[in-house]
């Protein structure tokens, strides 16, 4: 969810009231709208793993039980090295549907299942999915957590802003004025979720990994971006 943040300066307060008064505002003139933006970079410490099953038969009810049994154990497993914050366990998608023959009937129901690790103990999320041998790993990703983010949050914060006053500054002699003022702005702190590096499912298809060959991982970088956008009075 984006923050949004909205400041007024006096006179935009003082032409709402007048606006409540009933008398007609002028039309603004010398009103410039620009954005400028801030961004800091940091290494990602968040790992997501997807792990999934699939049951393919000719009876749903079936097809879902043995998915059932699948993620029971695979659930059993993962819950032996959950921790919150380090690994955090959740189920995903489960889901049942036909498919159908050259003749439009349902010819079979497929079935598939995800279970989701995820935290901040690579270690231990790679560990726990080499263990689970009843599902594939099917995705990895990585992402941002709120305490890292907010470290550089600041940081992106102050550089859109040195960067939107001195655009407008710029702007402003280019247009032949010798100054402006702060008419409206608004701060958008931009929050990035898991980011997909790449999928496994084809390199898993063999068979599930062993536990004594955790899955190999390496984050890379996410962006942290503020955006401030608005408008100046020029003079």
């Amino acid at each position: 969810m984006n923050k949004f943040t909205t400041f007024l300066a006096g006179g935009a307060l003082a032409a709402a009231a007048t606006l409540a008064s009933g008398q007609t505002l002028p039309v603004p003139q010398n009103v410039l709208q620009l954005q400028a933006a801030g961004t800091v970079e940091l290494q990602q410490d968040l790992l997501q793993m997807r792990l999934s099953a699939t049951r393919e038969g000719s009876d749903p009810a079936a097809v879902q039980t043995q998915l059932k049994t699948v993620l029971d154990a695979a659930l059993a497993e993962a819950r032996k090295s959950a921790q919150p914050g380090q690994m955090d366990v959740r189920t995903g998608n489960f889901a049942i549907y036909p498919r159908s023959g050259r003749e439009g009937r349902i010819s079979t129901w497929v079935g598939t299942a995800e279970l989701l690790l995820e935290g901040r103990d690579f270690p231990r999320i790679t560990q726990a999915a080499g263990r689970i041998q009843t599902m594939t790993l099917a995705g990895v990703s990585f992402g941002l957590s709120r305490e890292r983010r907010a470290q550089v949050e600041g940081q992106a914060q102050a550089q859109a802003i040195e960067r939107f006053q001195a655009r407008a500054g710029e702007l402003a002699k280019a247009f032949g004025f010798a100054s402006y003022t702060l008419r409206e702005v608004s701060v958008n702190s931009s929050e990035p979720g898991f980011a997909p590096r790449y999928r496994m499912a084809s390199a898993m298809a063999a068979g599930p990994a062993s536990a004594e060959a955790p899955v190999p991982v390496e984050p890379g970088q996410s962006a942290v971006t503020v955006t401030v956008s608005g408008s100046v009075q020029l003079h």
